[in-house]
């Protein structure tokens, strides 16, 4: 299966690990409590527009004090979400899986924030599995 690492805590968000009960994540995932697109703005990967289906979210093991300053200023913007404290987001491993379902250039989503947006459906929670990350997507078991 493919895997793309995404930097925390946007791999949080998306995968919001704190919701458990189906409903309520289908309430949050429409009311995007729960981050329905992943922000891209690669040139040099080829294909990766092209890409649909299933894939892991793998967590970077790289996360800044001031990328996670800079998450928690936009995010409060329009939503109350409390994200879990900077030592407390996993990193360098699989956190949760999802389903690419189609890249825009364009969004009405207060998540967008251009180049291109992966969008994505059916995300949940995995059970942490230390993973090394790769740039693009990779493969991982």
């Amino acid at each position: 299966m493919k895997a793309l690492s995404i930097r925390q805590p946007w791999a949080w968000l998306i995968v919001r690990p704190d919701i458990t009960d189906p409903s309520e994540r289908a309430r949050a995932f429409a009311a995007e409590e729960i981050k329905p697109l992943e922000n891209r703005d690669w040139e040099g990967c080829p294909g990766w527009r092209q890409f649909r289906g299933p894939f892991k979210i793998h967590a970077s093991i790289g996360m800044t004090k001031s990328e996670y300053d800079f998450c928690q200023r936009f995010i409060s913007e329009f939503t109350n979400i409390k994200l879990p404290t900077f030592d407390e987001l996993p990193r360098g491993g699989i956190v949760g899986q999802s389903v690419i379902y189609d890249c825009v250039k364009e969004s009405l989503s207060n998540w967008f924030m251009g180049d291109y947006a992966l969008l994505l459906r059916d995300t949940k929670p995995l059970p942490f599995q230390k993973f090394k990350g790769a740039l693009g997507f990779f493969e991982v078991p």
